[in-house]
């Protein structure tokens, strides 16, 4: 017994659990509290955990793969089988989860469905660097890619960003934490319109503003 499980801890992959109850491996979920967090990150996130006591805000797990039942679920609606490699889907990882702790994307997400609004604090890390001291615009593009789009599929369920349009005010410093507020707009069919804008930890600066379109995946139809 203690042979096979120490065999099984070797060849886990970086960001898995093993447990030894279930017999399953157990996916870490990255939208919590580790070293790298700044003192504002970590304050901000005890502020929004409180929220949630009373059930109006929910904290968003985060991986670094796509569960595998959601995966499934994808892939049978929505992907032919010949698109999916398998040699390249076992290495694959979320973008915004793919750099080591405190080096790229640290964020979590509280979303309040009733309100049809998700929060995103966000620490961005020094391989996120565009202009020396400031974080690249492309990084404060996922991040609000990410943070939209999971505001339109907590309504919606299956989306992809048609549209993102970013008006970038004041640049964001390098390891600075910054709140991205978004909400849903307006639904007309399949388009999903949100908002959102990036404010400094203090709320006294205004960094970017954006807009963003999106569209519920028709299942009748085939991405691929």
């Amino acid at each position: 017994m203690l042979r096979s499980c120490a065999a099984r801890l070797r060849t886990l992959r970086p960001g898995e659990l093993w447990s030894f109850s279930s017999e399953k491996v157990t996916p870490k979920d990255y939208a919590v509290p580790n070293p790298s967090w700044s003192k504002d990150l970590q304050f901000l996130f005890d502020q929004f955990m409180k929220k949630c006591e009373d059930g109006s805000w929910k904290r968003i797990p985060s991986y670094k793969k796509t569960l595998t039942e959601k995966f499934k679920d994808f892939q049978t609606r929505f992907l032919e089988p010949s698109h999916i490699k398998e040699e390249y889907m076992s290495k694959a990882q979320l973008f915004t989860r793919s750099l080591e702790d405190g080096m790229g994307f640290e964020y979590v997400m509280f979303c309040n469905d009733v309100e049809k609004k998700v929060v995103c604090l966000f620490q961005g890390g020094p391989y996120l660097q565009g202009a020396p001291g400031f974080i690249h615009g492309g990084a404060i593009a996922s991040i609000i890619d990410a943070t939209v789009g999971m505001c339109a599929s907590r309504t919606e369920g299956f989306v992809m960003t048609a549209n993102l349009n970013i008006n970038y005010k004041r640049p964001i410093p390098l390891c600075s934490v910054v709140v991205i507020n978004s909400q849903l707009d307006k639904i007309e069919g399949r388009k999903l319109f949100l908002s959102c804008n990036i404010q400094s930890s203090d709320e006294k600066t205004l960094h970017t503003e954006a807009t963003g379109l999106f569209i519920k995946l028709d299942p009748k139809k085939r991405l691929t």
